[in-house]
């Protein structure tokens, strides 16, 4: 591996983890200007101003606010995200419990979404201008027209509603068979993959298309190459860099359609956790789920970074 790219990749995961800092500094500054007050959501609408002034002390909430800053950014350092304002247990244990639930989610939606994506992405640049071509663009482009909560809102009226096929909310028991969990999530994982395969086609199919313009593309095919021997040896090894951007960036809109999913259909995840938490005012496990999804993304935008400086042959070999 040549310094040149070893100076690449420290790069990019200096920019990653900067951009990490930064977005811990507006998370708890946008958490800080949220309206009401947790001291008083606990105590309900009755409670006296001084019973609502002791329980701020006690929690810490009447700190100046970069002395909470420093004391919530250094133990998320430490590994201690802090204490839940309502139910007093670890923000760790509370977001790990719901964060595997998310991550098993995720896992069946990215098995299924990026082998399809993938594999419609690039036939349909390989065939392109064909009525296959066509097809796929017509339908990636409608499915991309139609948000995630439109996509879940009608997949519970067909085949909860109407066919019953498929229970409305995804609740997993603990001593659910296999196909019972299979039915369970079902319906989350098609309204996610549904998203994510658009969103992916789309960028894969034009990250191909571009590589074919290259020229020692058109070179191999004047020497007599097969188009199957074309793809598969000069076209797919140099867009691997771009096609691992397109699944890093389609699979970010599992960060933002995970939110809208869980609370559809009540999933236990750390998405729905976070969203009770702004009802409740729980801003620790707000700020915590928050930078968790920020990780999530920068690791991903970072590992196809990472991804495409390595498939680059000029800095391979620099």
């Amino acid at each position: 591996m040549s310094r040149r790219m070893l100076t690449m990749i420290a790069g990019r995961v200096l920019v990653a983890a900067a951009t990490l800092l930064f977005v811990s500094v507006v998370v708890f500054g946008a958490t800080q200007l949220l309206p009401g007050d947790v001291a008083q959501a606990i105590l309900g609408q009755s409670a006296t101003p001084e019973a609502v002034a002791g329980l701020r002390q006690a929690l810490g909430l009447d700190a100046p606010a970069l002395q909470r800053f420093a004391t919530w950014l250094g133990g998320l350092l430490t590994g201690n995200a802090g204490t839940s304002l309502v139910s007093r247990q670890p923000v760790g244990d509370l977001i790990w419990a719901r964060l595997s639930s998310s991550l098993i989610l995720a896992g069946i939606v990215t098995a299924i979404s990026v082998p399809v994506a993938l594999t419609l992405g690039i036939t349909a640049a390989v065939w392109r201008g064909s009525a296959y071509d066509r097809a796929v663009g017509i339908l990636t482009i409608a499915a991309v027209s139609v948000p995630e909560f439109l996509v879940a809102t009608l997949a519970v009226l067909v085949f909860a509603v109407h066919l019953h096929w498929l229970p409305a909310l995804s609740f997993v028991p603990r001593s659910a068979t296999p196909l019972e969990f299979l039915r369970a999530v079902a319906m989350p994982v098609m309204s996610l993959s549904f998203v994510v395969i658009t969103q992916m086609v789309r960028m894969t199919r034009a990250a191909v298309i571009e590589a074919m313009k290259a020229p020692y593309v058109e070179m191999a095919a004047l020497k007599g190459a097969s188009p199957a021997r074309v793809v598969l040896r000069h076209v797919l090894p140099n867009t691997v860099g771009a096609i691992a951007n397109a699944v890093a960036l389609s699979l970010s809109y599992l960060l933002g359609g995970v939110i809208i999913v869980e609370t559809i259909f009540n999933y236990p995840g750390i998405a729905k956790l976070m969203v009770d938490s702004v009802s409740m005012r729980d801003m620790p496990v707000v700020q915590a789920c928050a930078i968790v999804f920020c990780a999530v993304y920068l690791l991903l935008v970072t590992t196809a970074d990472i991804v495409a400086i390595l498939s680059n042959p000029r800095l391979r070999h620099a």
